[in-house]
């Protein structure tokens, strides 16, 4: 399916009055990056480039978004299915050790593991006789989406201003200089893979290549020939006023130029998942043709425009202290040590990983990865692939309610994508209905599990993705996209109804999943609590889809029927929810994933309205684990806290997860932000950025809770910190139903709230100890 490029029904309230906030959402730095984490991120979804800022030479380091090594292929291995009852009964047996052994001989994927992301390459400006300069600033300004370099050389100001458009789909790089004729440089278009030729033609050089025909990867067992890898194309174009152009070697110099945009596009042969018969010439070529005839301030609107479309929808204030004047990384390093001293620090963590989200993930491209869509070489952190046993979910949490639904799109049309090749893992891997996806997917669509039968052979990975489906509908009640989600919902729900066996181990009658594990810790098991708390999740989605749109009866009947006989969440005797079937959690295990903790966060099955004890046994469990852990683990435990309304430990979670990582002197800790304010695993992982945004929201407010009437409660400064009590706002967020609210506060209360809905309703709202229910007219703003 082509993805359109969708626009939600979302009404903005106030968007001009918050289009130039009065906080300052810049990351500014007076030197240029030495390290890559050090360099900022520009990005259309497509295109990425991180900015280094460089004098002498600077560097725009380039990726594109379907730059992946392989071909079309199918990951699942036929008949594995065959070894299905044997593998579980050795889980019930208590034989993990055979039950893993069998798993890894029979049923992981082919090859062993998936094919990792790529670099494309670099853009390299070099200046003669800039060695030694004043006056140096690097910037990205969040409220309009553009990198800023300026410094002197003698008496002579240069200016470089870097863009990303979604529009045209190019990189633009405007070079400026504040006397005539003062810009002399040349430029190179480079990349790493060996298999590229490049030419160069008047004022335009073209770089083209294919990726390796092979990959080796020995710790799993990797070895694999393609016979029709990707091929790749990118084009620079430089347009002068004033100067001359010569072809030097592999460069482009530029001679006494007043200015210089230089333009920059790439594809690949990627058509779809199954198909790589693209010309990723003639597709840069077009893109270039198109705009042609627009001049740097055309593309600059165009761009601007897209962009705050969507970046101005929201505005945060959580307060000031005076410390916007400094340096970014001077702000993060201050911030580590003196906790609570940067307020507004989170106003532009908060606001910037909305950027990001932005940055990464538009209609049309491929949805965020592990890293986003920034990634500087070929090997890089576990493939910078889609990690779906929490990651590739962190990364969409602020999309519906930081009102970037938009940005949803692309994980949407790869769910219609992996609903067809996990059709192909369900019937060959086990033999049933429906489609499954275990812990990871890449470009490929690979939905087998992978690298280790001990933490990859876990089935619930599409089951959970299909809850950002349904989060689409709620919070924007489109019925036609629903109709588009239902099919890819009920093929998930169909595998989990032919998959899920009653326990032979006891007498209760309870349906368990098996074989599975709870992520990444504990080996395979029969019966993990998150994967019950996920596929109860699903089953009651699809019912109350199949409800609206009216179908369906006798599956939905089934759902019903099944959904109370699924093995039950448990508290164990240390007084925890416990995080399998048997009472084994261990106190002292600190592990980054806190997957029995689902139903609580991103689920809404314990909450502190409807199952106040299994509420309790969840916070002991969090107890447990404690307070630091990698940068995305504690980006999910900001959720948790503030789901368990206690906004001064979210708050210390947020102050773990927003110290700086090895810089200036600064020891690394487990997990923090670089001084781009990227989040450290470490290494860089995207997730903890969108995780720190989405728990921000849910500690101003929250709306998982239903009424007994079945209406979404709105939750105002549900866990507010102290730290951010005295005076602040946070506009423009979404509530499901088609909501946009407004929350005002000072000295920690509620002093306004304002709601927008697209449909008349009913809505109840909660201030402190108080509910209230009102009453929304559609698209007529409403305050409390």
């Amino acid at each position: 399916m082509t993805p359109k490029r969708i626009i939600p029904n979302i009404i903005a309230l106030s968007a001009t009055a918050y289009a130039h906030q009065a906080e300052n959402l810049s990351l500014e730095y007076d030197e240029p990056a030495k390290q890559w984490v050090e360099a900022l991120p520009l990005g259309n979804g497509n295109l990425g480039a991180m900015v280094f800022g460089g004098v002498e030479e600077a560097r725009f380091q380039l990726n594109e978004d379907t730059l992946y090594i392989g071909e079309p292929h199918d990951y699942s291995k036929p008949d594995a299915h065959k070894s299905l009852e044997e593998l579980r009964e050795y889980l019930f047996k208590g034989d993990q050790r055979n039950a893993q052994n069998l798993a890894n001989a029979k049923m992981m994927s082919n090859p062993f593991t998936q094919i990792p992301y790529q670099t494309l390459g670099d853009i390299s400006l070099k200046f003669e006789g800039h060695k030694e300069y004043t006056n140096y600033s690097r910037t990205l300004d969040l409220t309009d989406a553009t990198s800023v370099t300026t410094y002197t050389v003698g008496d002579v100001n240069y200016t470089r201003t870097a863009i990303a458009s979604y529009p045209d789909n190019v990189i633009v790089i405007k070079l400026e200089a504040d006397q005539p004729g003062a810009l002399t440089f040349s430029t190179e278009l480079r990349t790493a893979h060996q298999n590229h030729q490049r030419s160069l033609d008047g004022n335009r050089i073209n770089l083209s290549g294919t990726l390796a025909d092979s990959y080796k990867l020995p710790r799993y067992r990797v070895d694999s020939k393609f016979e029709n890898p990707l091929r790749f194309h990118a084009i620079l174009d430089l347009s002068l006023d004033g100067g001359s152009v010569e072809t030097v070697n592999n460069t482009l110099k530029v001679t006494e130029a007043n200015s210089v945009t230089l333009t920059f596009t790439a594809d690949t042969s990627y058509v779809n998942f199954r198909d790589v018969s693209g010309d990723p010439q003639a597709v840069c070529e077009s893109r270039l043709k198109a705009i042609a005839s627009s001049d740097w301030d055309t593309l600059m609107k165009r761009h601007v425009e897209d962009y705050q479309n969507l970046f101005d929808r929201v505005s945060i204030d959580l307060g000031s202290t005076g410390q916007e004047h400094k340096m970014t990384d001077d702000r993060l390093i201050t911030a580590t040590k003196e906790e609570d001293n940067d307020p507004g620090l989170a106003s532009l963590i908060y606001q910037y990983g909305r950027y990001l989200m932005i940055a990464c993930s538009r209609a049309g491209t491929q949805p965020s990865n592990l890293q986003g869509l920034w990634s500087e070489n070929n090997t890089p952190p576990w493939g910078s692939r889609y990690t779906v046993n929490i990651n590739t979910e962190m990364n969409y949490w602020p999309a519906e309610m930081a009102n970037l639904s938009e940005c949803h799109e692309p994980l949407f049309t790869a769910l219609e994508d992996l609903a067809k090749s996990g059709s192909i893992t369900a019937k060959n891997h086990y033999n049933c209905r429906g489609w499954v996806l275990h812990h990871n997917f890449d470009l490929w669509r690979g939905t087998a599990p992978i690298n280790g039968s001990n933490h990859g052979l876990w089935t619930t990975g599409g089951a959970w993705l299909c809850q950002h489906l349904w989060w689409h509908y709620e919070y924007n009640e489109d019925r036609a996209f629903l109709q588009r989600a239902y099919p890819i919902m009920k093929g998930a729900a169909e595998f989990f109804v032919d998959f899920l066996i009653v326990d032979p181990r006891n007498d209760k009658g309870w349906l368990i999943s098996t074989p599975s594990h709870s992520p990444e810790n504990g080996g395979l098991v029969a019966g993990a609590t998150m994967d019950h708390q996920i596929i109860r999740d699903l089953f009651r989605n699809v019912i109350a889809a199949s409800e609206i749109l009216d179908i369906d009866n006798d599956l939905r009947t089934q759902l019903q029927s099944m959904v109370p006989k699924i093995a039950p969440n448990q508290i164990g005797k240390h007084g925890q929810l416990q995080e399998w079937l048997e009472d084994r959690d261990n106190p002292k295990n600190k592990h980054r994933h806190v997957s029995h903790l689902w139903a609580l966060h991103p689920g809404d099955e314990i909450n502190w309205q409807d199952t106040p004890e299994l509420f309790e046994a969840a916070k002991q469990s969090l107890n447990f684990r404690g307070d630091e852990a990698t940068g995305w683990s504690m980006g999910w435990k900001m959720n948790f806290w503030a789901r368990f309304l206690d906004g001064e430990r979210a708050k210390k979670i947020y102050n773990n997860l927003t110290s700086i990582n090895a810089v200036k002197g600064v020891s690394m800790r487990r997990g923090g932000l670089y001084p781009n304010l990227f989040c450290a695993h470490p290494p860089f992982q995207i997730d903890g950025n969108f995780g720190a945004t989405a728990g921000i929201t849910e500690m101003v407010m929250q709306n998982h809770i239903k009424t007994q009437d079945g209406a979404r409660l709105i939750h105002l400064l549900p866990a507010l910190p102290s730290a951010w009590a005295k005076e602040g706002h946070l506009t423009g967020l979404k509530a499901r139903g088609g909501i946009t609210v407004d929350v005002h506060w000072k000295d920690g209360k509620v002093t306004k709230a304002s709601f927008l809905s697209v449909k008349d309703q009913e809505v109840p709202v909660k201030v402190g100890d108080q509910i209230k229910t009102i009453s929304l007219k559609a698209n007529t703003a409403y305050t409390l």
